[in-house]
């Protein structure tokens, strides 16, 4: 048999599903991260679910991995030191940025700029220039690039090369011709061409870019190269892997170490994958997504099965031009850290975090300041004998040591000061969920509310009372549904062309034309990693705005849509999202800026793993009673086994749903409802009569 694996590193846990390519059954495992290397907590964890799971792992054809290593790099500091060969006169063009400043409207006093990640001394200026039009204007003197490359090869500094020229979207020849001089000196060094990495317009943003990318290079790939290889050892070296990028799709081994800069998002973006898997399954394609680790919590917006993708990519204050996910991430987890300021004697959670390591006070391993785990322990959302990730057993007693400290300070009792902590941290997460719904022109209520994560079906029930989003969706193993986006997805890559022309001015023939040279130029990616073409599956992207805007939207449409509607698809989409954002459109004229070809691997079908008919009773799923704490007084509440629960077993609250990865909370006057596909769909009880 053929099994594929997906695994996620999170902050907290590393979590791995193992899925039947031919059967569908699915093995989960979750063992704790390690900060320090994460490959060590991949390769526990492969250990473990093949010994549970009782598969040799030379059956495992595939590896789907979702990795914050390039994240990291960024928000630490860690990266290479980057060489940047410019455009003699723009060697400032970093130093110079756009007039952004993060933070409120006096961000400015308190703001204080990171070095450059490819700092002036490194950097050379390129006696060359292309026009905008695309036409060499003053040919590249190769003798002095030559000598400047070799004086900065012997500082000895550098240890990765970017090349970005003026207009080289429009015209890559002087670029081409300088990475072949530059390969010369540089002989063991990656070196990164913006016309490879973002061929498009703005140089700020495309110079940062390649900057980026050549910053997280050498990690990303040192970290991929040793990861293959252990696999390889442990797995057999026909074991293919692969990296989840931020926009959702995967790349090969090969292209994520050539192009990291696209894997800034894998975390976040694996969730959304997964969730969209589960839920259009069951017929909901319209979701707002929450995924709660023990660090942070990421939301999203899922519309017609579809998520929403943007074209830059934040971490920190560094921005990239890079598709992503559009995710949005707020410090508010399992691991949140509470606390009570002196001055102000006001509860506060987070965004400090206690993370893997030392981690809530219930872990005991070290930990003794009070976390939302804690909260959940000490109100009985989280039973003492349950057992997170399987085997790490929580101490009650360490939560209410660390949770009385809060109320202490506040002088409240205990059990207030625990609701308290959780109904801080999930307004918290109410307002990154009116992010990417209420403020992008959309009614929660019009969409389910899908929560997964290791702490997100513990909140789960109480945030789709605050967005009156239902049902309220927990998939299965929601603890480890990164993994399992991670495993579903499939290989993808794209190619950019800076477009610039007036819709008016455009026919349908020609775009079509363009747009095919495009899907020629993605295909090529994948054809190297030995996908034949007969297995591309592609669609197409084109970013407009009104004349006279900067603002500019993204549209998505297929061959066959262009085919029957032509360029005016592309308006009329625009004119809709337009209006969907601002409440109004214009009758101004269209400016399509750029447009993509994005060629995606077909994907290998998995057999379905419905949920069927068991043959015991609900009575007989039940594994304790036991009690929570909600509003104000304690509830008696029955502890059901979700392993054991079958299609259309009704749950009534308040009740806990225990499984290996997860617990879910069923507050009182609500209902839980097993779907043949295996999700938990929470309802109202009045909703549901």
């Amino acid at each position: 048999m053929s099994y594929r694996l997906g695994v996620d590193v999170g902050g907290t846990f590393t979590d791995l599903l193992l899925i039947n390519e031919t059967t569908g059954e699915s093995h989960t495992a979750k063992v704790p991260s390690t900060p320090e290397d994460s490959s060590i907590g991949v390769f526990n964890g492969v250990a473990r679910i093949c010994d549970e799971s009782g598969i040799n792992p030379n059956d495992v054809s595939r590896v789907m991995h979702g990795t914050t290593v390039a994240t990291n790099a960024v928000l630490t500091g860690k990266g290479a030191k980057v060489g940047l060969v410019t455009t003699a006169g723009y060697e400032d063009t970093l130093q110079v940025a756009r007039s952004y400043c993060p933070g409120g409207l006096g961000g400015w006093v308190s703001f204080v700029k990171k070095p450059l990640l490819a700092p002036l001394e490194l950097t050379i200026g390129a006696e060359e220039r292309i026009g905008a039009d695309g036409a060499i204007v003053k040919a590249i003197n190769e003798e002095k690039l030559r000598n400047d490359l070799k004086t900065l090869h012997s500082r000895g500094e550098a240890e990765a090369l970017t090349i970005c020229f003026i207009n080289s979207y429009t015209n890559s020849a002087h670029e081409k011709r300088a990475m072949e001089i530059a390969k010369e000196i540089f002989l063991d060094m990656p070196i990164s061409v913006s016309s490879d990495v973002v061929p498009e317009m703005q140089e700020y943003e495309r110079t940062e870019t390649t900057v980026v990318n050549s910053y997280v290079r050498p990690e990303v790939a040192n970290y991929v190269s040793n990861l293959q290889n252990a696999l390889d050892q442990k797995m057999g070296t026909d074991t293919q892997l692969s990296i989840l990028r931020s926009d959702g799709g995967l790349a090969s081994a090969r292209a994520a170490a050539e192009s990291p800069v696209n894997m800034l998002m894998s975390g976040p973006a694996g969730g959304v994958s997964g969730a969209i898997y589960f839920c259009s399954r069951a017929g909901f394609n319209d979701i707002l997504t929450c995924d709660m680790g023990g660090t942070s919590t990421d939301v999203a917006l899922i519309q017609n099965a579809r998520a929403r993708i943007r074209r830059e990519t934040i971490v920190a204050d560094v921005r990239v031009r890079a598709p992503s996910v559009d995710v949005r991430t707020v410090g508010a987890g399992g691991g949140s850290i509470a606390f009570v300021p002196e001055l102000t004697k006001a509860l506060r959670v987070g965004p400090e975090s206690a993370g893997a390591v030392p981690g809530p006070a219930c872990y005991m391993k070290g930990g003794d300041q009070p976390t939302v785990c804690d909260a959940n322990v000490v109100l009985g959302y989280l039973p003492s004998d349950v057992q997170l990730g399987g085997d790490m057993e929580i101490n009650r007693e360490a939560s209410v040591a660390a949770v009385q400290s809060v109320a202490d300070a506040m002088g409240i009792d205990l059990m207030e000061a625990a609701e308290g902590i959780i109904k801080i941290v999930n307004e918290s997460m109410f307002g990154a969920l009116r992010l990417v719904s209420v403020e992008q022109g959309y009614d929660p209520r019009d969409f389910a509310f899908v929560g997964f994560g290791g702490a997100g079906p513990l909140h789960a029930n109480a945030l789709g009372i605050l967005t009156d989003a239902w049902p309220v969706i927990i998939p299965p193993g929601p603890g480890v549904l990164c993994a399992y986006g991670d495993a579903t997805t499939q290989v993808q890559d794209e190619a950019a062309r800076t477009y610039l022309t007036m819709a008016s001015d455009l026919s349908d023939d020609q775009l079509a034309t363009d747009l095919l040279q495009l899907e020629t130029r993605a295909g090529e990616a994948l054809i190297a990693d030995n996908i034949p073409s007969s297995e591309h599956e592609v669609s197409y992207q084109a970013d407009l705005r009104y004349v006279g805007q900067a603002f500019q939207i993204t549209i998505n449409f297929t061959k066959a849509e262009l085919k029957e509607q032509g360029v005016a698809l592309l308006t009329d989409q625009f004119d809709a999202e337009h209006e969907q954002l601002f409440t109004f459109k214009l009758d101004d004229g269209h400016e399509i800026l750029m447009i993509r070809a994005v060629s995606k691997a077909k994907a290998k079908t998995i057999a379905e793993h419905q949920i069927g008919e068991s043959g015991i009773t609900l009575d007989e799923c039940k594994i304790a009673d036991s009690r929570f704490y909600f509003e104000a007084e304690w509830h008696e509440i029955g502890i059901y086994d979700r392993s054991r629960l079958s299609a259309g077993f009704k749950v009534p609250g308040p009740a806990i749903v225990s499984e290996m990865d997860s617990t879910t909370v069923v507050l009182p006057e609500f209902f839980a409802e097993v779907d043949v596909v295996g999700n938990l769909l929470i309802n109202p009880v009045k909703r549901g009569e």
